[in-house]
C-alpha cells in the first residue's frame, strides 16, 4: 500500500505546474542503442532557468531520439536542439489545460486507489487461507482484517490528500 502511495507521489511529480522539474522528463523513454532507456541515463538534466530545462545528451548520435521522444511525450513542450545540448522551454498554463492536469492527477489518484484496493483484497485471501488451514483463530482473523481495513483506510487518506494538494498546487495561478 505504501508502495501505491509513493508511485502517486513519483507519478505526480512529473506533471506539470507551470515551473520546471526535473521530474518532468522522468516518464520519457528513449529509443537508442536499440533498446528503450530513461532519458536520464542518456543525458543529465538540468534546471538553468525557473521556466527552462536542459539535457545535456551524452552521445552526439542520440541527439536527434531524444528531440523526438520530448516532442511525442505529450507534455506539451517544444525542445530546441543546439549540438548535444536540448534547450525545452516549458511554457504558461492556460486553464484549459490546468483542467486536463487536474483530470490526468485524478486518474493517477483512482489508480493508486485501485492498487490498494487490490493489496487490501489480497490480504483478506491470505487471511481466509490461514483461517481455514486452522493457523490462526476466527477472533484473530477479525483483529487481523480490522487492522489491515484500518491500512487501508490510512492509505487511500494519505492518497486522497496527496490529489487536494495537487489541485491547488496545479490550480494556482
Amino acid at each position: 500500500m505504501n508502495g501505491a502511495v509513493e508511485n502517486l507521489r513519483h507519478e505526480f511529480a512529473g506533471l506539470r505546474t507551470g515551473r520546471a522539474s526535473p521530474t518532468l522528463l522522468d516518464p520519457i523513454t528513449v529509443e537508442v542503442y536499440g533498446a528503450s532507456m530513461p532519458i536520464n541515463q542518456v543525458g543529465s538534466i538540468s534546471v538553468p532557468e525557473p521556466r527552462m530545462l536542459s539535457v545535456s545528451v551524452w552521445d552526439r548520435g542520440s541527439v536527434s531520439a531524444v528531440e523526438k521522444a520530448i516532442r511525442n511525450s505529450g507534455l506539451g513542450v517544444n525542445p530546441v536542439v543546439d549540438g548535444t545540448l536540448i534547450r525545452i522551454p516549458i511554457p504558461e498554463l492556460n486553464q484549459e489545460r490546468r483542467q486536463e492536469m487536474v483530470k490526468l492527477a485524478s486518474k493517477y489518484t483512482e489508480q493508486a486507489r485501485v492498487a490498494v484496493r487490490n493489496v487490501r483484497r489480497d490480504g483478506m485471501e491470505q487471511l481466509k487461507k490461514l483461517e481455514k488451514d486452522g493457523k490462526i483463530s476466527e477472533d484473530d482473523h477479525k483483529i487481523y482484517a480490522d487492522e489491515v481495513q484500518s491500512l487501508t483506510d490510512k492509505a487511500i487518506a494519505a492518497i486522497d490528500a496527496s490529489l487536494t494538494s495537487k489541485e491547488k498546487e496545479i490550480l494556482q495561478v
